[in-house]
């Protein structure tokens, strides 16, 4: 599998910061760890009690989707010269389940939000961090994934919960001035912070012991752990942490300001998707090691 990373914010090349959820209450002693980690999720972002109104979809006739040229496994050019990835998976079963034309085109991703509000296309589909920033130019699909905070350990401290107290004294690397820091430095207030200058250096930091733990985004580490840099040293340990003051609202599909007819057609189509297993079957397809 490709590399990659989360989400984007605009105006940067690099992955935006995930979602986390506040820490749970404070429990008993720390538990010892465990031989395997518990098994992984796909997430799931819609609530069956909440079904979307099925649009009229007949005032539908053509969906021209904006996609990036480069930000693997999500957006990428495949074998074949055409676009290819995640993102580009889920368009086209978008359209499917809409039963409407589409194309989907490659654009630098600095250009995407400019191509939309001067109508060169109808959506973009990038990973997209939604932001009040972008919200202030574009409308925005219901989120259709997070990129959730998680810690990292080794495979032999593995712990299937992690709460503050768990790690008090314990050493944890993070990236220096990210979202993960400050969410740590508020959170886990026992726990000895050991700040990285990058991914790398915090990862290489983990393989040789100098911290018990690492947090960060979780869809990098996803692939990072299941990759040949990592050497099968490490894996997740704890669930996901997906609270959206310190990591964001998650990715959605944008659309120009007031296009509700496209906005809600989409909202539909991703319920369907989910509803029938599709958007869980294209999940597992890239994320052989789920991030959540």
């Amino acid at each position: 599998m490709l590399a990659g990373g989360p989400a984007r914010a605009e105006g940067e090349k690099g992955p935006a910061a995930a979602a986390t959820r506040a820490p749970a209450a404070a429990g008993p002693a720390v538990p010892k760890p465990v031989a395997e980690p518990g098994p992984q999720a796909v997430p799931g972002f819609w609530d069956p009690r909440r079904r979307p109104e099925r649009p009229d979809l007949s005032r539908l006739t053509v969906i021209r989707f904006l996609t990036e040229t480069d930000y693997p496994p999500f957006n990428f050019t495949g074998p074949d010269g055409n676009p290819a990835g995640f993102n580009v998976d889920l368009a086209r079963m978008i359209c499917d389940e809409i039963k409407v034309t589409c194309t989907i085109q490659m654009r630098r991703f600095e250009t995407l939000v400019d191509a939309i509000t001067s109508n060169r296309g109808d959506a973009i589909i990038a990973s997209l961090a939604v932001t009040p920033q972008l919200r202030a130019r574009l409308d925005f699909s219901d989120p259709y994934y997070r990129a959730p905070a998680r810690f990292v350990s080794r495979k032999d401290s593995v712990m299937r919960e992690v709460r503050p107290e768990f790690l008090e004294g314990r050493k944890v690397g993070v990236v220096a001035g990210t979202a993960h820091e400050a969410y740590l430095k508020a959170m886990f207030t026992d726990a000895e912070l050991h700040s990285y200058p990058n991914d790398e250096a915090l990862r290489a930091a983990l393989r040789r012991g100098e911290v018990d733990f690492i947090f960060g985004d979780a869809i990098s580490l996803a692939f990072w752990i299941n990759g040949t840099d990592s050497g099968d040293c490490c894996t997740f340990s704890g669930g996901p942490f997906v609270e959206s003051r310190y990591f964001g609202e998650g990715v959605g599909i944008a659309v120009r300001k007031g296009n509700d007819l496209l906005r809600h057609a989409l909202n539909w189509a991703l319920f369907r998707l989910w509803e029938k297993g599709r958007y869980t079957d294209l999940w597992l397809r890239y994320f052989s090691v789920s991030p959540f």
